[in-house]
C-alpha cells in the first residue's frame, strides 16, 4: 500500500494541513496511522466529508 503525508492530502484535497492531522487524529480518515509525529494516509483514501452539511432533498 502506497502512503502520502499530510501535506500532501493537503494538497490533493484543498484543505490545510492542520485540517489533515486533526481529521487523522478523530479516525475520519480509514486507516491513517502515526509515525513519530508525521501521519501516513492511503494515497487512495478520501477526504472526510461535513458531518454538519445537509442533504437536500428534491
Amino acid at each position: 500500500m502506497e502512503y502520502m503525508s499530510a501535506p500532501q492530502a493537503a494538497e490533493k484535497w484543498d484543505i490545510s494541513e492542520r485540517r489533515v492531522q486533526i481529521l487523522c487524529s478523530k479516525k475520519r480518515i480509514l486507516c491513517a496511522s502515526k509515525l513519530g509525529y508525521m501521519w501516513l494516509i492511503p494515497k487512495d483514501a478520501e477526504k472526510s466529508m461535513n458531518k454538519r452539511r445537509k442533504l437536500i432533498r428534491i
